[in-house]
Formats: structure tokens, C-alpha cells, sequence
């Protein structure tokens, strides 16, 4: 069955893993991020060595126009979204300063903690919302979402609050969608993914990074589940690392 795929937030890390899995498993992937250099080489790579096909779509996920803009250009490449991942993730956005931001007397400023949710919650919100209408009108779909132990825990006044608000969408559109035959899970990653070549998990038996290829296989799995079987929640982590929730 050929599916279509739109990744909102495509990075190095998770969301390359997630694209190149998707792509070898003959999808054909919409790449959204701000990096236009870096989706045309990610998207040209996946076309020519894979099954499936990418294209680029510099997009700044929490501009609606651009959402549904971004959206329109894969629908009329591709046909309609089958799979949506929402994988943009403000704490490690270093280019808007949000990452390790201590300022203001609550430990973040005004503009990091609105920052943060617009990544976390209000972008994912414009994404899933097209999406959706795309899954209701076909024959249903998959819309899976990126979260963190940001998500369950205190700490961090910027990102923390985010975290919880994305979470909180992921099971509210489980709630509304699952019915109508559209998959929503919420994966909680639980500690630090490195980027493709960073480690050599073969020479590091205690090894407490997170394998991003192994992460993709995971969502694949959540894309590929029965309808008997749905996931709402899942959470991934390194054996060897702690847990920080749970």
C-alpha cells in the first residue's frame, strides 16, 4: 500500500531517521522544516536511493498559512496525507535561544515560553488539523507525535509547560479521531538521541544514547498496527539510561 508522509520538523536526529524509514518502506515523504539546503540534499538523497520519494518543503510550522500552504504543495505531488508526524521539538531549537534559557524570575522569558508552545503544541495543532481532514476524507491514517519526559515532569518553566500541552493534544485528538479510524499515538522519548555516526553502539555494551534508526523502527510499528491493537502512548529509552518518569 503506497502512503503518503509529511514529517513537521525534520532534523538530523529523529526526524531524518523517521524519513529515510518511511521512504525505504515506499512512502513518498513531505519534509517541513526551515532548513531549505538541508531538506533539497535529505529529499534528493531519499528519492534516488530508496523506494519512496521526498520532497522539501521549507516550512515554518507555526505559520498557518505556511502549514497549509506546505500541506496543499505534498497533496498535489502525492495525493492525500496518510501519516503525520509532528517532531519539532523547542528545546533544542539553539537558532531562537530557547535552549538552557534562564532568563526572567521564573527561569524563562516571555518569548521562550511562547516559543516553545507554539513549536510543541500550536504547530502541531496546525498540522494535525490538515491532516485530519485529509485521514476523514480517505480511509483513515496515522497521526503520531514527538514528545519527551518534558512532558510528564517539572523543571523547566519554558519547555515543561509545552511538553504537557503537546501530550495533552496527542490524547485529546485520540479521544476525537480513534473512533473515525485515525491512529494518534504519542511517543515519549526518554533521554538523548544522537545524530546518525555520533556513537558505536557495537563498542559501548552500557551504551545510554538513543539509536535513532531503532526510534523509526518504532514509529513504522505504530503506522503499521492493527486497529485492535492501537498504541495511545509509548515511551522509548536506552537500557542503560535512567528513568526519569514512569
Amino acid at each position: 500500500m503506497e502512503r503518503t508522509a509529511i514529517i513537521g520538523g525534520v532534523g538530523p536526529r529523529i526526524g531524518e531517521s523517521v524519513a529515510r524509514k518511511f521512504a525505504a518502506e515506499g512512502c513518498s515523504v513531505g519534509l517541513f522544516a526551515r532548513s531549505e539546503d538541508y531538506l533539497e540534499e535529505l529529499a534528493a538523497e531519499l528519492t534516488e536511493q530508496t523506494d519512496g520519494e521526498a520532497i522539501a518543503v521549507p516550512t515554518d510550522i507555526t505559520d498557518p498559512a505556511q502549514v497549509e500552504a506546505g500541506f496543499e504543495r505534498v497533496r498535489s505531488e502525492f495525493g492525500p496525507v496518510d501519516i503525520l508526524l509532528n517532531n519539532a521539538y523547542p528545546a533544542g531549537d539553539t537558532d531562537s535561544g530557547l535552549a538552557g534559557s534562564d532568563d526572567g524570575p521564573l527561569g524563562a522569558g516571555v518569548a521562550a515560553f511562547e516559543r516553545s508552545w507554539r513549536v510543541w503544541a500550536y504547530g502541531a495543532f496546525l498540522c494535525s488539523e490538515q491532516a485530519a481532514a485529509d485521514m476523514l476524507a480517505e480511509d483513515g491514517g496515522t497521526i503520531l507525535f514527538t514528545s519527551a519526559s518534558f512532558a510528564l515532569r517539572g523543571g523547566d518553566t519554558a519547555h515543561n509547560p509545552a511538553g504537557f500541552a503537546g501530550r495533552g493534544l496527542a490524547r485529546s485528538l485520540a479521544h476525537q479521531l480513534w473512533p473515525e479510524g485515525v491512529h494518534v499515538a504519542n511517543v515519549l522519548v526518554d533521554g538523548s538521541v544522537a545524530k546518525p555516526g555520533q556513537r558505536d553502539w557495537s563498542e559501548t555494551p552500557d551504551e545510554e544514547w538513543i539509536h535513532p534508526d531503532h526510534v523509526a523502527d518504532s514509529y513504522w510499528h505504530l503506522v503499521k498496527q492493527h486497529p485492535s491493537a492501537w498504541t495511545l502512548e509509548l515511551d522509548l529509552r536506552a537500557y542503560a539510561a535512567p528513568i526519569r518518569f514512569g
